[in-house]
């Protein structure tokens, strides 16, 4: 018997949790959601007490009596890659998945200005922040690898499907929150093709199931 546990945070606050979510949902990967209320003042003892790192997300994958525990959105993406090769969670392409891989570990370690000062507030639209304190340039560099993608792969795809690299994959679920954050801040000026590529994002089914979940945990 096998199955798999994904813990998040808040699905309006938690960019990170986020990712392994809506990768898993788009992809069919069947999984148990367990939720943690984040910035709360036992946040920090939960997390302690059952968090490897003391963050969310982490997966816990239980096989009979065997059970691993992988955290870190990105490290996640790639235990279920190598779980579900058959699901191509990463571009069959070489050259592709050089750029996927590439564009993710850099969003995964970079983009600090956006992150910090844009924190993803999922349902939330039209606050229009100002672009100063290194955000312009986060943006100016989001848009430059999406119009690369879509322009060097995405497009020539022989199954585009509007995204990054023509099917959706892990870097398409990296980008997620900044899709959000676009929506949540902007509008924001971007090229024909990331313009394109982010409507696609918002529009996917994965993305609206995390906003109602976002909406109804506000609800409560």
């Amino acid at each position: 018997m096998s199955e798999l546990i994904l813990t998040i945070g808040d699905k309006n606050l938690s960019s990170w949790s986020l990712r392994p979510w809506v990768l898993m949902k788009h992809a069919g990967i069947p999984f148990t959601e367990k939720n943690i209320k984040l910035d709360q003042p036992q946040t920090r003892k939960i997390l302690a007490e059952i968090s490897p790192a003391g963050q969310v997300p982490f997966l816990n994958h239980k096989i009979d009596a065997q059970e691993t525990t992988v955290w870190d959105s990105l490290a996640i993406a790639e235990y279920l890659n190598d779980q579900f090769p058959e699901k191509n969670l990463w571009p069959t392409d070489s050259a592709a998945r050089a750029l996927a891989r590439s564009a993710s570990a850099e969003m995964h370690s970079g983009f600090g200005n956006i992150r910090n000062l844009w924190p993803m507030q999922f349902v939330r639209e039209g606050l229009n922040h100002l672009t100063t304190g290194g955000v312009q340039r986060d943006i100016d560099r989001i848009n430059e690898i999406w119009t690369q993608a879509r322009t060097e792969f995405g497009t020539k795809s022989q199954n585009d499907e509007g995204f990054l690299f023509g099917a959706f994959s892990i870097a398409d679920a990296m980008y997620a929150p900044v899709v959000s954050r676009l929506m949540t801040y902007g509008p924001v000026a971007l090229s024909p093709l990331a313009t394109a590529y982010r409507d696609q994002m918002i529009k996917l089914p994965a993305m609206a199931a995390w906003g109602e979940g976002a909406r109804a945990e506000l609800d409560l």
